[in-house]
C-alpha cells in the first residue's frame, strides 16, 4: 500500500502513514498523540499485536485484512465521545454498502456480515495537552477481514466473515473510500454527537427485535428484546419490567440461545 496514493484518491485532507508492520496501529498513534498536529490515518500492512474490546487480540495478516487506526482530536472531553464507536459504524457500513458488501451492525462496536463477524472498532482516547488547545484525542482502530481462511477461523474458535469481492479491490483505493467515509463522519459527530447517526445504525441493527442476554465478566446481568439505540448510542433492552438502557462499558451482547 502506499500512503501518497491513499491521500492522492481520498478527498478527507487526512495525513497518511502506511507501515510494513507494527505491534498495533492503536499503540503507536496513542504514544505519538502529544506530538501530533492535525488528524493521522496510520496503515499496518501486517500487525503483530492487534487488540480488540476488554483486551482482547486482534488476529490479522496483510493478506486477509485491513488493519489500521485514524487518530482525530475532538473539543471537550472524553464524555462527549459516548456514542463514538457507533458513529463509526454507520460509517463503515454505509462505506461497505457503498461498494457492494452489505452488513449489519451489533451493539455496541461491530460489523457483521451473514450474522459473522466482519469488522471490529477499537477506540481510546487521550487528553490533549493545553499545547495543543485542550481537548481530547480519539485513536480509532478498525480491523477489516477481507478473507477468511479456515486455519485462521479454527484460531479464533468461533465464526468469522469475509469480503472476497474487497478483496480483489486495489487496496489503496479501498483504504481511500473507508478513509473518506470516516472522515465525513467524525466531523459531523464533533459538531451534532451521535443524534444523526440514531436512525441509520438503527437501520443496520443485525439483532433488532430478537432476545439478547447483557454478560458481565461472563455473568447475565440484563436480558430482553433489543429494541435499537437511543440518540445517545444506549442501547434500548424491552424487558418485563419495560424498556431499559444499558451503556456499553466493559459489558457484552449475545443473543439468547
Amino acid at each position: 500500500m502506499n500512503a501518497e496514493r491513499i491521500a492522492a484518491l481520498s478527498r478527507a485532507g487526512v495525513r497518511v502513514e502506511v507501515v510494513p508492520e507494527t505491534g498495533s496501529t492503536n499503540a503507536d498513534l496513542l504514544a505519538r498523540a502529544p506530538l501530533l498536529s492535525e488528524a493521522l490515518l496510520l496503515v499496518a500492512e501486517h500487525q503483530t499485536a492487534g487488540r480488540g474490546r476488554a483486551g482482547r487480540s486482534w488476529l490479522s495478516s496483510s493478506e486477509h485484512s485491513l488493519t489500521f487506526s485514524l487518530a482525530w482530536k475532538f473539543d471537550g472531553g472524553p464524555q462527549l465521545l459516548a456514542g463514538l464507536p457507533l458513529a463509526v459504524g454507520v460509517a463503515l457500513g454505509e462505506a461497505l454498502a457503498a461498494l457492494g458488501v452489505q452488513v449489519q451492525l451489533k451493539w455496541p462496536n461491530d460489523v457483521l456480515k451473514d450474522g459473522a463477524k466482519l469488522a471490529g472498532i477499537l477506540i481510546e482516547t487521550q487528553s490533549a495537552p493545553p499545547a495543543q488547545g485542550g481537548g481530547t484525542w480519539a485513536v480509532i482502530g478498525i480491523g477489516l477481514n477481507l478473507v477468511m481462511p479456515d486455519e485462521v477461523e479454527a484460531r479464533l474458535g468461533r465464526s468469522a466473515a469475509g469480503a472476497p469481492w474487497l478483496a480483489r479491490m486495489e487496496r489503496d483505493v479501498l483504504m481511500a473510500a473507508l478513509l473518506d467515509a470516516l472522515a465525513e463522519a467524525l466531523r459531523l459527530f464533533a459538531r451534532q454527537g451521535f443524534a444523526p447517526f440514531c436512525a441509520r445504525w438503527n437501520l443496520r441493527h443485525a439483532w433488532q427485535g430478537q432476545t439478547v442476554v447483557i454478560l458481565d465478566h461472563g455473568q447475565v446481568v440484563q436480558e430482553g428484546l433489543a429494541a435499537g439505540v437511543d440518540d445517545s448510542g444506549r442501547l434500548l433492552l424491552d424487558t418485563a419490567h419495560g424498556r431499559s438502557t444499558v451503556l456499553a462499558g466493559d459489558v457484552s451482547l449475545r443473543v439468547k440461545e
